[in-house]
């Protein structure tokens, strides 16, 4: 007899009664940055709910066979509520489905993974999360950027650049200290508000930055600049999220450690597309 876990749990792609749900991780974007137990998943789902930052390569991985979901976020275009694809992360398990949520990066930094968790375990429902390479450490990785290294770096941080009040959430003293690398996720919209609080509170003007723009696709471009000149530069370069701000000395090895050629990238970019009707449940 079958033990309640093997019922529940997938084992050769395959599930019982009950469903389950895979928070996965897609990466930054190159699709031969997946990991294989992402793309088994994707093989064998039944739905599909992915997210805005997923490449058309990774996508091109679900089966023919899966129901596909967009309900991907841009800043101030939250048109699918994190309720609802809670929701229907549980409803369709219930269904006895092999559900996959596929996250851009991975789902327990920046990605609201925590959250869905809760919601999952909450129901009883069983899940695995299946970690993804952070957008932090692919893209500064493909821009020849060292997040730490030992002559700059001993620590990394990475923060949220998507606050309401930014310059009342973050502790800007902790963040202007030396030694280390900083890492800013969704912050384009703040880039004049970063580089005022850091100098204000002791990080020096001429502090290199970067700006990683689609990291790691055929659209990669890497702006280099200082916390000094970083708000002129975002606005003369016309760049578009999604991007990276990374703030430290190891961005001055870029231009001797840069060597990704995005000519012979295998991602094109990023997914946008209808939103999902998520009261749907077949």
């Amino acid at each position: 007899m079958e033990s309640e876990h093997e019922q529940t749990s997938p084992k050769n792609g395959v599930v019982g009664p009950k469903g389950f749900v895979s928070l996965v991780g897609a990466g930054p974007g190159d699709p031969e940055l997946l990991t294989l137990k992402a793309y088994n998943r994707l093989q064998t789902a039944e739905v599909v709910l992915y997210d805005r930052l997923v490449s058309n390569e990774i996508l091109a991985f679900i089966s023919a066979h899966a129901q596909r979901f967009y309900v991907g976020k841009a800043a101030s275009k939250h048109s699918v509520p994190q309720e609802g694809i809670n929701q229907a992360l549980v409803t369709w398990a219930k269904q006895g489905k092999r559900v996959v949520r596929l996250k851009g990066g991975d789902p327990f930094i920046f990605g609201r993974g925590g959250e869905e968790l809760e919601a999952l375990v909450a129901e009883h429902i069983s899940v695995e999360v299946i970690p993804g390479i952070t957008a932090a450490s692919g893209c500064a990785a493909y821009a020849g950027i060292p997040l730490t290294h030992r002559d700059h770096a001993q620590s990394v941080r990475f923060i949220t650049g998507h606050l309401q009040q930014i310059e009342s959430e973050l502790d800007w003293d902790a963040l202007a200290r030396p030694g280390q690398t900083l890492v800013f996720y969704m912050g384009l919209g703040s880039v004049e508000t970063m580089s005022r609080e850091l100098i204000a509170h002791g990080l020096p003007a001429e502090t290199p930055v970067a700006l990683i723009e689609q990291g790691t696709t055929n659209q990669h471009r890497t702006h280099i600049g200082t916390l000094a000149t970083l708000p002129d530069a975002f606005l003369a370069d016309q760049i578009k999220p999604p991007t990276l701000v990374v703030v430290g000395s190891v961005v001055s090895l870029h231009a001797k450690l840069a060597w990704f050629d995005r000519l012979s990238a295998k991602a094109s970019g990023f997914h946008t597309g209808k939103h999902a009707l998520l009261d749907k449940r077949s």
